[in-house]
């Protein structure tokens, strides 16, 4: 997709960006200052809409908080999905401040302290084991506090899922266990005081091609089916994961959801319904939800060319919006698409090289871009800064100060 798409997606006001319906220099105003990052609760709930509409009524919608942990966002979202997933103490505590009640939440993520289960199985909330030094932490927890835990195992399967941004399960992985330890694991603690309600499978992340998450669906629910005859208690829970991606670059081609969808459906009403009927199938996603409903704000504060190259030097960059930096130095660093918010309409005026505020040549936010002129006191717009923005970037970095984050 390229930025005028992206554009049109959020709405433009005689050549300016809109953003919940208000001219991006008027929302700059109210902000009070740049950079900031900028949430639209309107496109949050048209992305809500499509998947209900596409799919099955049976499936539940998880979001999973770590895509984007702002308060305002979580309280939004509360309100129009099924189920919050967190991964620390911190995005816990975030959770049991909406609607949403304890025992929608889950609690997923290797490495989860002691302190981090025992206030999770106090709060009631799902905790998905991710070994079997978790599954004692969680005992512990509920024999001193005199509760049953809720649990779920999250499974690595022994498979993994091409064409994903990250690979998150098959072969060795820090994240769940192993398939063929688990059904060990359950005749092991089977009477030992958690009411084990299923699994949780998350194989890998960001990928748009719909018939690769399609095959990983049906062998996920192959791979959760078999375990469940090991269960004392028929399978309740079944956390299918996610991996939706969303196109960042240029070459980029969104999901066809619908697809998606269409297999979902089949899961639903043939091997879900006959081998697990008790189950409610979860698909837990973070950056479909929230990536492309927000945007990277920053200013020009000046312009400079040297020895031919064009530079629109703005007060961001890399330490609010790592990814579109390219994550310090990746192999092969592609443009984020990104526009001049308050000229959108402007005709290009050539290439120009867009950098941040930071001591260090990785400090790029776009490279060789084609924008309407630019100059001081313009503002560069950053496509696809929903997820994975300012939490997952290195906001300490030469001490600059944290933007603000807005929900409009």
């Amino acid at each position: 997709m390229k930025p005028h798409e992206h554009a049109a997606t959020f709405g433009s006001t005689n050549g300016e960006l809109r953003l919940g319906g208000l001219p991006l220099s008027r929302l700059a105003a109210r902000v009070g200052s740049t950079p900031f990052f900028a949430y639209d609760r309107g496109l949050l709930d048209q992305r809500v809409d499509r998947l209900r509409a596409v799919l099955p009524d049976r499936v539940e919608l998880s979001f999973a908080m770590k895509a984007n942990p702002m308060p305002a966002v979580v309280q939004h979202l509360a309100r129009r999905v099924d189920r919050l997933d967190v991964a620390s103490g911190l995005e816990m505590q975030t959770a049991l401040d909406t609607s949403v009640g304890a025992d929608r939440i889950s609690f997923a993520g290797p490495g989860k302290t002691a302190a981090e289960i025992r206030q999770a199985v106090a709060a009631g909330i799902l905790v998905e084991v991710e070994s079997a030094t978790e599954f004692r932490r969680v005992l512990a927890a509920g024999d001193d506090l005199g509760l049953e835990p809720t649990v779920a195992v999250r499974v690595n399967p022994d498979f993994a899922v091409k064409g994903s941004g990250m690979r998150m399960g098959g072969g060795p992985q820090q994240f769940g266990i192993d398939a063929e330890l688990v059904p060990a694991l359950l005749r092991e603690y089977a009477t030992a005081g958690a009411d084990v309600l299923g699994f949780h499978v998350f194989a890998g992340s960001q990928n748009l091609d719909a018939d690769i998450l399609a095959e990983a669906q049906r062998r996920t629910v192959d791979v959760v089916s078999d375990l469940a005859e090991h269960l004392i208690s028929p399978l309740r829970y079944l956390n299918l994961g996610g991996g939706f991606g969303i196109p960042y670059v240029e070459r980029d081609r969104p999901l066809d959801l619908e697809r998606v969808g269409a297999t979902l459906l089949e899961l639903v009403e043939g091997p879900i319904v006959e081998r697990m009927p008790e189950a409610r199938p979860v698909l837990e996603l973070g950056r479909y939800l929230v990536g492309e409903c927000g945007v990277y704000v920053t200013r020009v504060v000046d312009r400079k060319v040297s020895r031919g190259t064009t530079f629109l030097v703005v007060d961001g960059g890399m330490h609010h919006q790592l990814a579109a930096s390219g994550n310090f130095g990746q192999a092969i660093r592609r443009n984020y698409p990104v526009t001049v918010g308050n000229r959108i309409d402007g005709a290009p005026g050539g290439a120009v090289t867009v950098v941040g505020c930071l001591c260090t040549p990785l400090d790029v936010l776009a490279k060789d871009v084609e924008l309407p002129p630019a100059d001081v006191d313009d503002l560069i717009v950053i496509f696809q800064a929903g997820a994975y923005g300012l939490t997952a970037s290195p906001t300490a970095f030469l001490g600059h100060p944290a933007p603000p984050e807005i929900l409009v």
